[in-house]
């Protein structure tokens, strides 16, 4: 075993990817290595909405190790060298509090010093079903002896600020006196930014230690902000087994308060501490007495202690039955998979706020990253996942935003909107925190995905009262921002455009008409004119009540209602897409290794903004997340457009953007592209693909992987107030389950090869769609139904062509040996390397490409003389073996391929890398079968852009959605794609999987039979 190992649990439990027996209920990591991880702490953190505790071992003195509140947070003043108005003054930036974990052993009066020693053995187990942390170690001292200690811990759900921990130290071979010190530690700071924007910032201030009592039963602490002015208890208690342990000393130093036990080993004997760790704290400058904080930590600890761990522990499992049962997950055959979705369920539920106190922060409460902050995929992302699991949490989280509304109107009012209220980008007391305003305040699109979620919200649970206390409010409220930003516009018929905005994609910033900020607005705008006409109607005064206090004029809902049916949402007539913006079309895309490279950095880390912002490049789904949130009146065929097209331009640089195209692809009939993308979702912090799990993990994401479950795979959705279900079985299970509470009801949904077996578990009876149709089912009953008919045809190829456009090399002729050739010798010559894997990345690329992919390599920068003369060079060793070519040189079936074509009456077209294309045909003794020939002397992008595919079907006067591309390389596939027609893939299935349909050679290519197969 490795020095860190995801080890299995059960023996009983069935066999994951790995081989390994896997418990579907337990994440244990195994290890030295696992110990000091930073990762695992954030992975085995414990929260309850409140209170976050990383996962690190309590005698540990890990940098990294933490406990953060929710409620505690410094105030740093934001400095600008130039600061204009409405700029955001300052940030919040929750802080890690006193840390009650600390218990630290003596052997005699000889301190245990565990990076002394040999660990024999070492794991740690995050029991999902029980809510609570594990870890063993057997550790062998310098001296000889050997002990084996074991702790658990939870951090209460029910109870805000309570951490109980068992604490159990047994001696193998020891004989003698064992001391044990119990602290609460307040030595740990803010981390301090670096590089990373993500990451930490430069914090003023922090909190200070202003009071501190050390005695026999109880320790405590008290804190306060330098800024913020937030007051912060901490104390502790514990309880003793009879002739175990008995109390020694208490003491306070300078890094916090501890108390101290001793006790007698021997031999197969064992000492249990149990320590009761409990957080109070005051609002920002709040009024609350400190002996007031004080008797609430007291009051807490003495009703732990007398509870005692175990009835804590029970009490944990029956909260978390709750949330269990309604989740009702399984996987059949998978229970890797079972257990990822399940631990990132697990993570999203504990660290949503249970009051209105707060919400959900990007990284929960497990770590650091992005200062504690709340953003917009809390209502976009963790809602959705929460309202059919724990509707009260999703409430919870609106409630927050009902709280912090007169802090979004103030917000409104410093961004020079006179009325309204606008949202911060990022928040914790509600204010903008966000000093870089371009890809920050100018993201408006928060509003309207909070309108989203409050409907949302309404819809599964039912609560109209909601509406009226709170929802309404902020719903007319918000809506109003968008008149300010947006208007009608009579250079574009009237439509209602919407200007200098940023959307989710913050890698084009300050935007005309953001695709997704358009289409949400409209959304939004329907919503708030729909829930006015309802008060009006159904109750009148509440209405009057209201338009009163927030001078809401008599036509104003009709605006909102005029400017949804005017909304600017065009489409791209030569792609079939939706622009992401005005001008992202426009702009030329990024070199392809700045998105393809494995393991690659984000842009943001690399280039500048202004060098992202002009490129055709996504940090993340935009237009797609559009389709999915608010796209029932788009058809498949054009979420399958705007997929290809995206796809090949996004560096999914944000974790949030893989549960978008999980569940796009899933909808689109992409089955193996959603389970890759959903696969990426799902295990984006338990494999770290970001690099940055450390720093605590990505609700978002973890949210998003049960989206990707259900709304992906079980193709859920709300349609007219009812959930929609059309359920699909990925080809790597053999079943899968899950649940949803909708109203006062329970469904489970049972999906298998056969079809889907839907149960109402709970309720009286419940109505709902299944792949269109209605269907009810009434308490205790079953109804079995066939799977509908696929998202989109299976076959591509069905559909009316006009035009096939053919690659050259790899695809007609096997000229890329020639280009291989080439490349070759010129990399021997100028020093750097090159081996098959460079020339697979070569393939569809034109020649000043594969000149910056080759030069990769080189240990020195040339400059554009010198690139030009080494690209000549290479062109000068091609057309030397090019002049040997002849139609022998075909590929076997090549021309009784392109002579299908023709004889099917078919225009043909060439769209080759290659600027001697034109030599190639003749050579090759086929140019009089094309029609027309795009090679790289007429265009200025090369693959996977689709200029060179769009340029041959423009010569040939048919519309690109009306052409086949044929192509051998990945690049091509992607070029085809993006240009909105169906792809064909020559070569092997693995190499080419984003291809519509692969043929093992052109042999195999015949267009009589393509809709055949």
């Amino acid at each position: 075993m490795s020095d860190r190992d995801t080890v299995l649990t059960s023996t009983t439990a069935p066999k994951g990817i790995s081989g390994k027996s896997v418990d579907p209920w337990l994440l244990v990591r195994c290890g030295r290595e696992s110990a000091d991880s930073a990762q695992d702490e954030s992975l085995f953190a414990l929260a309850n909405g409140t209170l976050g505790v990383r996962g690190g071992i309590e005698e540990a003195g890990s940098a990294t190790q933490g406990c953060f509140l929710s409620g505690v947070w410094e105030r740093t003043a934001i400095e600008y060298h130039e600061r204009f108005s409405g700029f955001a003054k300052s940030t919040d930036t929750r802080i890690p509090v006193a840390d009650g974990t600390r218990i630290q052993l003596s052997l005699g009066e000889t301190p245990v010093n565990l990076e002394q020693g040999e660990w024999l053995d070492f794991s740690r187990g995050l029991d999902l079903r029980h809510g609570c942390l594990r870890r063993s170690l057997r550790w062998r001292a310098p001296s000889g002896v050997t002990l084996e200690i074991k702790a658990e811990r939870i951090v209460a759900l029910d109870t805000p600020g309570l951490l109980a921990i068992r604490y159990v130290v047994r001696s193998i071979d020891y004989t003698g006196p064992l001391i044990l010190e119990s602290a609460i530690d307040t030595a740990r700071d803010a981390v301090e930014q670096g590089a990373d924007p993500r990451m930490g910032t430069r914090v003023s201030g922090g909190l200070q230690t202003r009071d501190a009592v050390a005695e026999e039963n109880l320790a405590w602490i008290r804190q306060q902000t330098t800024h913020s002015g937030i007051r912060v208890v901490c104390g502790q208690r514990h309880a003793l087994t009879e002739g175990g342990l008995n109390f020694r000393d208490a003491k306070f130093g300078a890094c916090g308060v501890s108390q101290t036990y001793v006790g007698q080993l021997s031999p197969g004997t064992e000492i249990i501490l149990e320590k009761y760790v409990a957080y109070a704290w005051s609002q920002p400058a709040g009024s609350e007495l400190n002996t007031t904080l004080l008797a609430n930590v007291d009051a807490t600890l003495q009703q732990a202690v007398s509870a005692g761990y175990d009835s804590l522990a029970q009490q944990q499992t029956r909260t978390l039955e709750c949330f269990w049962r309604d989740t009702d997950l399984a996987i059949t055959g998978d229970a890797e998979t079972e257990l990822a979705l399940r631990l990132n369920l697990f993570h999203v539920y504990q660290s949503i706020s249970r009051d209105d106190s707060g919400s959900v922060a990007a990284k929960g409460l497990t770590g650091e990253g992005y200062e504690g902050h709340y953003f917009w995929d809390a209502e976009a992302f963790m809602l959705p996942a929460m309202v059919g699991l724990a509707p009260e949490l999703a409430r919870s989280m609106l409630d927050y935003r009902y709280r912090t509304l007169d802090r979004a109107r103030l917000h409104a009012r410093e961004m020079n909107h006179p009325r309204g209220a606008l949202y911060p980008w990022r928040t914790i007391s509600g204010d903008e925190c966000s000093a870089y305003f371009p890809s920050g305040s100018a993201q408006y699109h928060i509003n309207a995905a909070i309108a989203w979620a409050i409907r949302l919200y309404v819809d599964a649970s039912g609560d109209e009262q909601y509406l009226l206390s709170h929802g309404a409010e902020i719903l007319f409220e918000t809506a109003r921002i968008w008149f300010d930003v947006g208007h009608f516009n009579p250079r574009r018929d009237g439509a209602f455009c919407i200007h200098e905005v940023t959307g989710p994609d913050e890698y084009s910033a300050l935007v005309d008409n953001n695709h997704y900020t358009n289409r949400m607005a409209q959304r939004h705008l329907r919503e708030a004119a729909a829930v006015a006409d309802w008060m009006v109607t159904t109750h009148p005064d509440k209405y009057a009540a209201l338009a009163a206090r927030i001078e809401l004029q008599s036509d104003e809902a009709t605006q909102w209602l005029l400017a949804a049916q005017a909304m600017y949402l065009p489409v791209d007539a030569r792609l079939g897409i939706f622009p992401q913006d005005d001008g992202f079309l426009d702009k030329p895309r990024l070199p392809a290794h700045f998105i393809d490279t494995q393991n690659k950095q984000p842009l943001l880390l690399q280039l500048h903004p202004l060098s992202i912002y002009r490129h055709q490049v996504c940090k993340q789904a935009d237009v797609l997340l559009a389709l999915m949130l608010a796209g029932e009146q788009v058809d498949n065929d054009a979420k399958r457009r705007n997929f290809d097209y995206y796809e090949s331009v996004t560096a999914h640089d944000s974790t949030l953007s893989a549960s978008t195209f999980a569940v796009i692809a899933a909808e689109t009939g992409q089955a193996d592209k959603a389970y890759q993308y959903f696969l990426e979702t799902l295990r984006v912090d338990l494999d770290d693909l970001h690099g940055n799990a450390a720093h605590g993990v990505h609700m978002a994401a973890m949210a998003g992987s049960w989206l990707a479950l259900t709304w992906g795979f079980g193709g859920l959705r709300v349609r007219d107030g009812q959930p929609a279900l059309a359920p699909q079985l990925p080809s790597a299970w053999k079943s899968y389950r899950f649940g949803l509470r909708w109203r006062d009801a329970h469904l489970r949904v049972d999906v298998d090869g056969d079809g889907v077996l839907y149960t109402l578990t709970d309720g009286m009876a419940m109505t709902f769609l299944h792949d269109g149709q209605p269907q009810q089912v009434h308490a205790g009953q079953s109804l079995r139904l066939q799977h509908g008919s696929p998202p989109v045809s299976r076959n591509p190829l069905s559909r009316p062509f006009k035009a096939v456009i053919f690659d050259l090399d790899g695809v007609i002729a096997d000229t890329a040996v020639v280009h291989h050739a080439a490349w070759q010798k010129l990399a021997g010559e100028i020093g750097v390397p090159f081996d098959d894997s460079i020339g697979e990345r070569l393939k569809g690329v034109d020649r000043r490409g594969s000149l910056d992919i080759l030069l990769e390599g080189a240990d020195r920068q040339y400059t554009e003389v010198e690139k030009e003369a080494l690209a000549a060079r290479k062109n000068d060793y091609y057309r030397q073996q090019v002049e040997r070519l002849g139609p022998q040189n075909l590929l076997p079936g090549a021309r009784a391929a392109i002579e299908s074509v023709r004889q099917a009456g078919l225009k043909i077209g060439l769209a080759s890398a290659s600027r001697n294309a034109p030599l190639l045909l003749q050579r090759l003794g086929i140019a009089e079968l094309f029609d027309c020939v795009v090679d790289a002397n007429l265009i200025s992008r090369s693959k996977p852009d689709p200029e060179i595919f769009l340029a041959a079907a423009s010569a040939l006067g048919v519309a690109p959605g009306e052409c086949l591309g044929v192509e051998d390389a990945a690049a091509g596939i992607a070029s085809i794609h993006a240009a909105g027609m169906v792809a064909i893939g020559i070569g092997h299935a693995q190499a080419l999987a984003g291809a519509d349909v692969v043929l093992p050679s052109v042999a195999k290519f015949d267009f009589g039979s393509l809709a055949k197969i």
